[in-house]
């Protein structure tokens, strides 16, 4: 069988994270690692290597796939340090978050609207809500038994020795308050410390920062947006086949806002380089949902009906802490007849992961919200590694599936309108 006509030697790609307060050296080393495995399962050539010099943080890939070499250019657009300045690091403030994002998503309706949707993400929605609660109900009893045992024993003692009286009362009350509110709090910064286990603290401030201006785009995160927009659009102007956006999980609907805004500027965009979107992972309807997130239904609205652009939104219902196989487009209630865009399937974990690695990781969540930036053992339709450092460019790879013109989806959203 002849091997496809190659399109791709250089490529650009842009990978955009969600909500992560960590360095971006982890996710090269992360493809360095994976691409490693992917491409000894697979027999193909890749090979990785640091970028030199003070510039973004990125690194070059080299790939030898259908007999084809292609080059890829990789970028980190980090915004890692708005994510940190975000998370509270008092317990009482991530609590006020709790609160307040709690009452932001119930007497909006999104809650509601979001109940339709898989149950997986509301669960992890729920989910740091009910663990910060029952951390504090456990820290509260723990605090009681204390409390309780220490002005138990005092009262007894206090009654054989003195007997019964005001100075027994008040000491009793005295030995169980006193020691009552240094508890919690040690039992609570205890809970705290072991969060990168437990992941509360984290998805809460992650929701609470999506909430934070009910749904419309923090006046910092829309600046950097601003910012990444100008860098792609300078990758657009260079030598390039393919630039090819990728943006993970919260990443996707900064991809959508950047790519639209993006287009909007530059009306008659050349057809080369391909501008490509791959979202991955995405939960944006936690974000489009929300009464202020006008500006996000909008991009959605315009991302879906572009012909400059391939957009290919792939997620797994293995994922819990995705929306998978739900049409970003559709369920925010902004389809209109004109949508081309994205072509939406799944990764399909149960089947391209190796029963044995299926079997163990099933449960761990967290993990499988990384696992499209992984190697899969039996890779069918999607492969991380070729659609980055391989020939075809992202609508070649997947121009048998792509949808038809005028197909609209149901809206699940009440909000079908895209201005305030």
């Amino acid at each position: 069988m002849p091997a496809p006509p190659q399109t791709v030697r250089r490529r650009k790609v842009f990978y955009i994270p969600g909500y992560d307060p960590f360095p971006a050296r982890r996710y090269r080393e992360l493809y360095r690692t994976e691409g490693t495995k992917q491409a000894e399962i697979s027999d193909y050539g890749l090979h990785v290597e640091a970028t030199t010099g003070d510039g973004p943080y990125g690194w070059h890939a080299s790939g030898l796939i259908d007999d084809s070499r292609v080059t890829a250019d990789f970028e980190v657009l980090l915004w890692s340090d708005i994510v940190r300045d975000s998370m509270s690091n008092n317990i009482p403030g991530t609590y006020w978050q709790l609160v307040r994002t709690s009452w932001i998503y119930i007497a909006s309706g999104t809650l509601r609207r979001l109940a339709v949707l898989p149950k997986g993400p509301l669960a992890a929605a729920l989910y740091p809500i009910g663990v910060l609660i029952l951390q504090l109900l456990a820290a509260m009893l723990a605090a009681h038994l204390v409390g309780w045992g220490l002005s138990t024993l005092f009262a007894a003692a206090a009654l054989w020795a003195i007997g019964p009286g005001t100075i027994v009362t008040w000491g009793t009350s005295l030995l169980y308050w006193t020691p009552f509110f240094a508890i919690v709090v040690l039992v609570l910064r205890w809970f705290k410390s072991q969060d990168r286990r437990i992941y509360a603290y984290y998805l809460m401030h992650d929701y609470a920062f999506s909430a934070s201006q009910n749904g419309a785009t923090p006046t910092a995160l829309q600046t950097r947006m601003d910012e990444f927009r100008g860098i792609i659009a300078t990758a657009l102007l260079q030598d390039y086949d393919e630039v090819l956006v990728v943006g993970h999980s919260s990443g996707a609907h900064l991809a959508v806002s950047i790519l639209a805004d993006l287009l909007r500027d530059t009306p008659n965009r050349s057809a080369r380089p391909a501008l490509s979107l791959l979202s991955i992972g995405h939960v944006i309807p936690m974000v489009s949902f929300l009464p202020d997130a006008w500006h996000l239904r909008k991009d959605l609205q315009f991302l879906s009906e572009r012909d400059e652009l391939v957009w290919i939104d792939v997620t797994a219902q293995g994922d819990g802490c995705c929306y998978a196989l739900c049409d970003p487009v559709g369920v925010s209630g902004v389809a209109t007849r004109d949508k081309q865009w994205p072509l939406v399937f799944s990764a399909q974990f149960s089947r391209t992961m190796a029963a044995e690695r299926w079997k163990a990781q099933r449960r761990q969540y967290f993990k499988l919200h990384f696992q499209y930036l992984c190697a899969f053992e039996n890779p069918l339709d999607y492969d991380y590694f070729q659609i980055t450092a391989g020939p075809l460019t992202l609508g070649q790879r997947y121009a048998t599936r792509a949808p038809s013109p005028s197909r609209i989806d149901v809206p699940v959203s009440k909000y079908t309108n895209t201005s305030a």
